[in-house]
């Protein structure tokens, strides 16, 4: 995991402001204001050797001096003072410094790489970095502010994230003049220790934080970044702006976003829009709405918005149009739902009450322009009193005519307020994309079998023979024959003449310096004028998935669907099993029937860019006779999600206390998904799966492993289902998790127990290893050395 002290980061018992000052304008005057008046309820030191009070309090010279070793530091000291401060710092037991300067050169003299050695001076202490060049980090729900942002920040549901400390201060403003807040902020300056990955892979389990915006124009570490987005966006939704379209591999970006789960929005405004739909209101899962307003233009507006959007509008079931016209007898049945002119308050709530019981009609959105009848704060009032029958949501635009405390009053029971229809259908939209993506993020392709067929093994053993000779490019012949190997047919000789029936997907995979291997599909439109298809793709592919990609394309009917996607996944085999090729070019000749490659050229390669996202590790697969059982112990799949609840359901209250360290009744589906839905390039759950009586594979046993960032010990659990404790399955997966952190290179694996688990320390004991102290008398804990260093890691 990539979460190390960051808890402590965002919960701090006790602040240090190191070069907090009173002189006007300096940094160190400003951090220590805004550390001050936010409210923090524990203690906050100021430090520095030139200062002997500061508001009041006394200012200590030196960190060595603190009465206690603050949880978190905020140095606003020159580069030069980084290195020692750390040291100090970490030898106290701080594990959090979040550094606001800059050491950056701003003349011809070039400064020493301080922030090198800071993070080598925090590296012994494991000191997590914030910065340098940070505006800080702000958690408005305790008031703790570590940094200095431009205004003070309102507590709230949504997090942010940017590296642009310009832009954080710009949010901030023009969130807090809509009375909007947040619950966490975080400016990351220049990520030189914790970037945006770290912090994705915290706020995904931040009971706090609803939803997540990002802000980034580059990502630090791909395969980390992939893995702490899927794992975000399978609990909340999380949107992402990036800047630089001029990039030309923007769209490489937005694959990976997509793939991720993350919605791309393409304005700031639009990222603002969803502080307010995200950050206020409790929308339930729905792909469509209903609209509900008293005025016909009014009610065209909405309409238009909505089909500029891509949205929705439900169609209702004739259930719905005869309660509502039993309901509000001079209103329009229908969607938009038209009142009338004369619309009363009370009509807006008998709307409400009519469609509750008919939840094929979606969340509802009222759109009103106030009148006399029925003015903003009078609906805005029915409103709260009947959200409860809002079963999908409620959202509300009154065209920016609602005063800041009716805003105020609606933001606090729940429903947001947009000022046009068109940002409230355009929030709405993203939301739909959101619930879409997820379906993207239980997608997880297959790694090599654990026994490779002969094929795919004769093509590794042809490649690896070409290199050795010193061939790095294979075409015509050479190359048909390797991708013979993966069902791809190819044609010799160059491509004839284009036909009107066929369609020619230029494909390219190119090694990216973030991202890895990457897929670039490009086809033209009619007469050669525009792209029909200009797209990347990250392998590995799956039918599912290729499926998504080919949609995109504005011929996609003249497309054949299973052919097509079988070709894809195969090409995304070729380059997933065999790292050796680097790249790749070639032709996809697409008709009505058939697909065929033309002129392949495979370029080749020691080394490559690991792939961004790793595949399902089939290799670890295996199928044994176990104590007259016929079982198969493998890698959790997210699919596994109903019958991890049933293996959940199957234990008994006392093993669930004994696993969990308290009482556990059950899991919703967010505990469950984070449970079956892991990314194998940082953690490992093995299962123990037999038949049912109902046919139907059952889960009866689960091990896991989850690393640090370092590599330097893994922390692992196990679980029997009650009812088969005591037949050896326990023994049997702690021996294969051990035997995986081995092989990834984990320098020691780590465990706790409470200290009447019995069962679970003599298997401990058992498998080799040795119990240690806690902080917690009740709770004992384990570890065992698996190698002398953390090693790079090796899976396949």
């Amino acid at each position: 995991m990539t979460v190390r002290n960051l808890d402590i980061l965002f919960s701090p018992k006790s602040i240090a402001v190191v070069g907090a000052s009173s002189r006007a304008g300096s940094i160190g005057a400003m951090v220590w204001e805004r550390a001050v008046q936010a409210g923090f309820r524990g203690p906050v030191w100021p430090v520095n050797p030139k200062h002997v009070e500061l508001n009041g309090q006394p200012v200590f010279r030196h960190v060595d001096d603190l009465p206690d070793a603050p949880s978190v530091a905020v140095l606003c000291t020159k580069p030069d003072t980084w290195p020692q401060l750390v040291e100090r710092l970490g030898k106290r037991s701080t594990k959090a410094v979040v550094i606001v300067g800059t050491a950056r050169s701003h003349g011809a003299h070039v400064p020493e790489d301080w922030t090198a050695r800071t993070l080598a001076a925090a590296r012994p202490h494991l000191v997590r970095i914030v910065g340098p060049t940070s505006l800080g980090i702000v958690t408005p729900a305790i008031g703790a502010c570590l940094g200095a942002p431009a205004c003070d920040v309102k507590a709230g549901g949504v997090a942010w994230v940017s590296g642009s400390n310009a832009l954080t201060n710009g949010v901030l403003g023009w969130a807090r003049a809509r009375g909007l807040g947040f619950s966490r902020i975080v400016a990351l300056g220049d990520e030189a220790d914790i970037d945006s990955g770290d912090i994705l892979d915290f706020l995904a389990s931040d009971g706090s934080t609803r939803a997540i915006l990002l802000a980034v124009e580059t990502i630090q570490a791909a395969r980390k970044f992939m893995s702490a987005a899927r794992a975000a966006a399978r609990n909340k939704p999380v949107l992402v702006l990036r800047t630089g379209r001029d990039d030309p591999f923007d769209r490489l970006y937005g694959a990976a976003f997509r793939r991720a789960g993350l919605v791309r929005v393409d304005s700031l405004d639009d990222l603002l829009d969803e502080i307010e739909t995200l950050g206020i209101g409790r929308v339930a899962a729905s792909n469509v709405a209903t609209v509900v307003t008293s005025d016909r233009g009014v009610a065209a507006l909405a309409r238009d918005a909505f089909a500029a959007a891509g949205d929705e509008l439900a169609p209702w079931p004739a259930t719905a149009r005869d309660a509502v016209a039993a309901a509000l007898p001079r209103a329009e049945p229908g969607n938009p739902l038209l009142l009338g002119d004369a619309a009363s308050p009370a009509d807006f709530g008998a709307a409400l009450q009519a469609l509750a019981p008919h939840r094929e009609t979606g969340t509802v959105f009222i759109v009103h322009a106030p009148t006399h009848s029925a003015p903003v704060a009078d609906v805005a009032r029915t409103l709260i009193a009947e959200r409860r029958l809002a079963y999908r949501g409620l959202l509300a635009c009154f065209f920016g005519c609602v005063d800041s405390a009716t805003r105020d009053e609606l933001h606090a029971n729940g429903i947001p307020v947009h000022t046009t229809p068109h940002r409230l259908a355009r929030g709405f939209a993203r939301l739909v994309d959101f619930r879409q993506g997820r379906e993207l993020l239980m997608q997880t392709p297959d790694g090599l079998p654990a026994d490779v067929p002969k094929d795919i093994d004769a093509a590794q053993h042809e490649i690896r023979e070409a290199l050795e000779i010193g061939i790095a490019e294979l075409n015509g012949e050479r190359a048909a024959r390797v991708l013979h190997r993966f069902g791809i047919a190819v044609k010799p000789g160059p491509a004839d003449a284009l036909t009107s029936e066929a369609i020619e997907i230029q494909t390219r995979l190119l090694n990216h310096r973030i991202f890895g291997p990457a897929f670039e599909f490009k086809t033209e439109g009619a007469l050669g004028l525009a792209d029909a298809l200009h797209e990347f793709a990250l392998p590995p592919l799956n039918p599912t998935l290729a499926r998504d990609l080919v949609m995109r394309s504005p011929r996609s009917r003249e497309l054949p669907a299973e052919i097509l996607l079988n070709a894809l996944t195969a090409l995304s085999q070729l380059v997933c099993y065999i790292e050796e090729i680097v790249a790749l070019r070639l032709i996809l000749r697409v008709t009505s029937d058939s697909v065929t490659v033309y002129e392949p050229q495979l370029t080749l390669g020691a080394h490559r860019k690991p792939l961004a996202i790793v595949p399902y590790p089939r290799w670890m697969e295996e199928t044994l006779d176990w104590r007259g059982m016929h079982i198969t112990v493998r890698p959790i799949r997210p699919e596994d999600e109903e019958a991890h609840r049933a293996f959940v359901a199957a234990n008994t209250a006392e093993d669930l206390r004994l696993r969990f360290f308290g009482a556990v009744r059950s899991f919703d589906h967010s505990q469950l998904a984070r449970m079956t839905q892991i990314d194998y390039d940082r953690e490992m759950a093995l299962i123990v799966t037999r038949i049912g009586i109902d046919g139907t594979p059952e889960t009866v046993g689960v091990a896991r492993a989850i690393a640090d960032p370092d590599n330097e010990s893994a922390e692992f659990a196990v679980a029997a289902r009650s009812d088969m404790k005591g037949q050896g399955l326990g023994s049997l997966l702690l021996r294969r998790i051990i035997d995986y952190a081995k092989r990834r290179g984990t320098r020691w694996m780590v465990g706790e127990a409470l200290r009447e688990n019995a069962g679970m320390i003599a298997l401990a004991r058992n498998a080799g290893f040795e119990t240690t102290r806690t902080d917690d008398p009740g709770v004992v804990g384990f570890r065992m050395r698996l190698c002398e260093t953390p090693q790079p890691k090796n899976i396949k």
